[in-house]
């Protein structure tokens, strides 16, 4: 036991002031879990005999040379400019490490992904958060206008977590015109295989125009291995050299590495289940529409909901009709596009929102 009075170790006061990254909750019994953005569909299997022939009394190739070869190929690039990690946040974590500091700012707007703040706060640089738009997209000239000498880092997250709006190529071409050539800008499309709009920006579009730029992606949502972590980032070899510097070794382990692979070689199968999940979230936000509610128009796995400060009594009545949602502060409530059984669950329970909470349901037309 510790004794109460003793000198207490000193933590770093900005991560002491953090708290810890809340995964989204565990569904009950007869719910269904719409509060991680996780791919509903079980593994193919290639992808299980993928991983079932891994050594894993062995450590992975610490390089992934197999898989990176695969994405450099896929993205017309070189070897060297394809950089993985377990998952795209642990690579979001490197870039804060091997390009911000003390006295740094790091721009992204906000609400985005959870994630960033704390990152940010790690790396011991200043978080610059720019306010979404009243349409819960990213305001870009506001974000290139909040880039001064202090500024590092800047995120773009389309589609945004949790908001589902994403960047048009026109205005991405736009705000990067804008951005110093010695700011590193970061393309999150941890999201970019359910995009349906033709007039979102693609990031593989832009590898190669801005030397500046990194392209972050994941194999967690579209192609179903979030519990394996794998993630990739593409950009200047020089970069992702610095980022190769900080990472933790051999932290890609080889059933991630091998289900990468199977998921590639099966790529056909898996977007065509992405493409159901994206017919379904255009449905569901649909009758959301009809029963009253103002859903951004989303481009993810997902949907948001700007219940504001109801969003804790929302979650609790979705929750009550047997749907886990992500309650995000006083902001809103994300609801993740999962197994289309769950989906008469949800509309009750959105109606029920509107019958017994009526203030808290964004309407149509209204701030």
């Amino acid at each position: 036991m510790t004794d109460d009075s003793s000198p207490r170790v000193r933590l770093r006061p900005e991560v002491a002031a953090l708290t810890a990254y809340r995964q989204g909750g565990p569904a009950p019994a007869d719910a269904y879990k719409l509060s991680s953005n996780e791919n509903p569909f079980e593994p193919i299997a290639a992808i299980r005999d993928a991983i079932a022939a891994s050594s894993i009394n062995r450590y992975p190739d610490g390089a992934a040379v197999a898989v990176r070869e695969r994405l450099a190929q896929r993205h017309g690039v070189t070897l060297g400019e394809v950089h993985v990690g377990a998952g795209s946040v642990a690579i979001l974590q490197q870039i804060m490490l091997a390009v911000a500091s003390a006295g740094d700012e790091v721009v992204f707007a906000w609400r985005s992904f959870e994630a960033y703040p704390g990152l940010v706060a790690v790396s011991g640089a200043t978080a610059v958060r720019v306010p979404l738009t009243a349409t819960a997209e990213h305001d870009l000239d506001a974000m290139a206008g909040a880039v001064t000498s202090a500024t590092k880092i800047v995120i773009v997250c389309s589609p945004n977590n949790p908001t589902g709006t994403a960047v048009s190529a026109g205005a991405f071409t736009a705000f990067m015109q804008r951005v110093p050539a010695h700011v590193l800008v970061v393309l999150d499309e941890a999201y970019a295989e359910f995009v349906t709009d033709p007039a979102a920006v693609d990031g593989a579009a832009q590898l190669g125009r801005y030397p500046n730029l990194l392209v972050l992606r994941t194999f967690s949502k579209a192609y179903g291995l979030a519990g394996l972590r794998f993630g990739y980032v593409i950009g200047a070899e020089w970069i992702l050299d610095a980022l190769r510097a900080v990472a933790i070794p051999l932290s890609v382990i080889e059933p991630a590495q091998r289900a990468a692979i199977a998921a590639l070689d099966n790529e056909a199968i898996l977007l065509e289940r992405v493409a159901r999940l994206a017919r379904l979230r255009d449905q569901v936000r649909l009758a959301l529409l009809d029963r009253g509610w103002r859903v951004p128009e989303a481009q993810g796995n997902f949907l948001w909901l700007a219940t504001g400060e109801h969003t804790a009594a929302v979650a609790e009545i979705f929750l009550a009709g047997g749907i886990v949602t992500r309650p995000l502060g006083q902001d809103g409530v994300r609801v993740s596009i999962g197994e289309s059984q769950a989906v008469d669950k949800l509309l009750r329970a959105a109606e029920e929102v509107v019958r017994t909470l009526p203030t808290a349901v964004p309407r149509p037309g209204l701030d």
